[in-house]
């Protein structure tokens, strides 16, 4: 009997169609973010934040993954921000060919940033590459501090690690040392920032860590 992995033909195919979008990307300069967390986490709402302070200084669009709907979108079209909206027909996650024809429907306007907010869970979407320059993923309060332990391949995959709703830290169980010592266990090179988008906490060290990814990508293809 011949047994075929159908996963691993799925994900070699798409991970050479990401790596050909990755370099399309660095030609042009734009650095193509990939933000994941669970649904509530708060990415709408860092992005909204995010947006607001860097427009001035940095092109910006977002590509709003879901299931359904086009809330996320309307949002962040509301604060002046191109976006479009990316349908995933009840997929869990982008892959490199959804994230393609979303950033065709962007148009031909160049972006400094394009920031992919992934759909909504901590599985799905660590397991395929979109073809982003950057992985970044949000943790909430709320959610505890042991989800390092739960779902280890999206703490591994990422760049970055945003802890979120840090305002609410005196109502819940929440150890970002450990949190932290958890994640680094997995990906010792993860950077970490601690926010709240309620109060601004944070946000000023992760805003030039973007800026910093975005000009550091833009320096690279020039120097290619």
């Amino acid at each position: 009997m011949k047994i075929i992995e159908l996963k691993e033909t799925v994900t070699a195919s798409n991970d050479r169609d990401a790596e050909v979008l990755r370099g399309e990307l660095k030609k042009k300069g734009t650095l193509l973010v990939n933000l994941m967390a669970s649904p509530g986490a708060g990415k709408t709402t860092l992005l909204e934040r995010t947006i607001r302070d860097l427009k001035d200084e940095l092109r910006i669009a977002v590509m709003e993954a879901d299931v359904d709907s086009d809330v996320d979108a309307v949002r962040i079209e509301n604060i002046g921000a191109r976006a479009v909206q990316a349908h995933t027909d009840g997929m869990c996650h982008m892959d490199a060919g959804m994230t393609r024809r979303a950033l065709e429907a962007l148009g031909d306007e160049p972006f400094d940033l394009v920031v992919l907010e992934n759909v909504g869970n901590l599985i799905c979407p660590a397991e395929f590459d979109t073809g982003a320059g950057k992985c970044v993923m949000l943790l909430s309060v709320p959610e505890g501090d042991d989800k390092p332990l739960k779902y280890p391949l999206m703490f591994s995959k990422s760049d970055v690690l945003i802890i979120t709703k840090t305002d609410v830290l005196p109502y819940f169980d929440f150890d970002i040392d450990a949190c932290v010592q958890r994640a680094r266990k997995l990906n010792p090179t993860i950077r970490v920032f601690a926010v709240s988008a309620k109060n601004g906490d944070g946000f000023e060290a992760w805003e030039e860590w973007l800026k910093t990814a975005v000009l550091n990508w833009k320096n690279e293809t020039v120097t290619e």
